[in-house]
């Protein structure tokens, strides 16, 4: 026959903290970012990749220019020319990179 044991723990939080569940902190921060546009310098920032990289091992990648583009409705504005910016939509950006972390760094 198995023992078993009924504990009761209290633990205590600091008056400057506070316990959420956690899809309710993911909602929180994807809130901070909606709305807001990246530029290529806030992308390289956020992944800690140059341009160059983010072009060669994303951005021209055929199956995540398709999907990444917005003329087939995604959310990346590809630069018509040189000295014509790169713009983002950043709640988007971020989540297809969770997304296809492995993809881009699996092949």
């Amino acid at each position: 026959m198995q023992q078993q044991f009924s504990i009761e723990l209290t633990i205590p939080i600091p008056d400057d903290q506070i316990m959420i569940r956690k899809a309710d902190y993911e909602d929180l921060k994807s809130q901070q970012i909606a709305g807001v546009w990246w530029t290529m310098k806030d992308l390289e920032k956020r992944t800690g990749r140059g341009k160059e990289w983010l072009i060669e091992n994303i951005l021209y990648v055929p199956k995540f220019k398709e999907k990444l583009d917005v003329k087939n409705g995604g959310f990346v504005y590809y630069p018509k020319g040189k000295g014509s910016p790169w713009s983002f939509q950043a709640r988007k950006m971020s989540k297809f990179l969770e997304d296809h972390f492995h993809l881009v760094w699996g092949g």
